[in-house]
């Protein structure tokens, strides 16, 4: 399906600076959050249904954006979650046969305002010279100066607190009743692919909402507790640091991925900051210092936990190191049964090379279980 007139739209940043575009199917709407890229060449459906990326406004790298359409089995959560999409070309005819239908009707379903024929390159170019920043996605493009009002209303990605927007309201379960082992999941912003690797390895989850105390997840009797991915700051998530803290205080296995891993550090009082940029993609390097070796991994975050601090830890030791930039990617506890990553072993599409880490959680179990549990 063509649109041959398609309506003005424009990207307006925090700073003033504006870029102009068209809206994708003639939509028409307003849209605020915080401007960000991905340099992913695939897994655009994975991207914008990422609890992780709660509010932004998302920038895909890659020049074709919806020439295999959707499919309804390949999402992270039940909804759309970005807040609008910015890219060079839409396509609205697709190509795949085992899709469901056009990108185009996936967002319409979601209400996703999305612009198209943006110069990307450069709008790229200019978040990563001046930072990451709000930014408004609009067809008002002649009230420029209303937006730029309404805009500072918005409120910074630091200090926010994102999790409670996207996490369950009541525990749910995952996987086989029967299966071997039971994984109690704090969920402040889980993604389906991580529930999928974890009852692949033979576990029955309890996915429980961000808030709930210590006390219930270990009334559930689990080998395992997990701490999810999720969006915004996680300093002001207090009441799950302290989750935290008493987890590692009983010793039981737990595993944690990207805002999982910066709660296990702040739960050990390693502070985080925001990043300049973040990291979001499916080609990030990263080095085991336990192995030696590289990994290609999936990252998604604008935070990250204090090199400095982790380093003269007594009880931390960095396991992982992006070799982009050398932010700490990985860490475990010297004398703890705990470990956590700061990108994303279960991507998917993307790399594999991470997927390991599942292994190693359950083999920690097993080594740990206070439970029969065969090894």
């Amino acid at each position: 399906m063509k649109y041959q007139s398609k309506k003005k739209a424009l990207i307006l940043l925090a700073d003033g600076t504006i870029f102009y575009g068209k809206s994708v199917g003639n939509a028409e709407g307003t849209a605020f959050g915080e401007v960000c890229f991905n340099t992913g060449m695939t897994g655009y459906q994975e991207i914008f249904t990422d609890p992780s990326y709660f509010g932004q406004l998302m920038v895909m790298t890659n020049a074709h954006i919806g020439n295999y359409g959707a499919n309804e089995d390949e999402v992270e959560s039940d909804t759309v979650k970005i807040a609008g999409l910015i890219c060079k070309n839409f396509s609205y005819d697709y190509s795949r046969p085992d899709a469901d239908g056009s990108l185009l009707d996936f967002l319409n379903k979601n209400n996703l305002l999305a612009i198209s024929d943006v110069d990307t390159r450069a709008l790229v170019s200019y978040i990563r010279d001046h930072g990451a920043m709000n930014a408004v996605i609009s067809t008002r493009v002649d009230e420029i100066d209303t937006l730029k009002a309404e805009l500072k209303k918005v409120p910074s990605m630091e200090g926010l607190e994102l999790a409670s927007k996207v996490s369950a309201k009541e525990p749910y379960y995952y996987g086989q009743e029967n299966a071997t082992f039971r994984i109690a999941a704090l969920d402040i912003g889980i993604k389906k692919n991580i529930l999928r690797n974890l009852a692949a390895r033979d576990a029955y989850i309890k996915v429980f909402p961000y808030d709930t105390p210590f006390s219930e997840l270990e009334a559930w009797n689990p080998h395992g507790y997990f701490i999810s991915n999720g969006p915004g700051d996680p300093e002001p998530l207090k009441g799950v640091i302290e989750t935290a803290r008493q987890i590692i205080a009983q010793d039981k296995p737990l595993f944690g991925i990207c805002l999982g891993h910066q709660i296990i550090a702040l739960a050990n009082g390693v502070s985080t900051y925001k990043m300049f940029n973040g990291h979001r993609g499916i080609n990030h390097p990263v080095i085991n210092l336990k192995t030696g070796k590289g990994e290609i991994t999936s990252q998604n975050h604008g935070f990250a936990i204090n090199r400095e601090e982790t380093e003269s830890h007594p009880d931390l030791e960095i396991t992982h190191m992006h070799l982009n930039d050398h932010t700490v990617a990985g860490i475990r506890m010297k004398n703890k049964n705990v470990f956590s990553v700061q990108y994303h072993p279960e991507a998917s599409p993307g790399p594999h090379d991470a997927t390991y880490l599942f292994d190693q959680f359950f083999e920690m179990i097993r080594a740990h279980a206070d439970v029969n549990v065969s090894v």
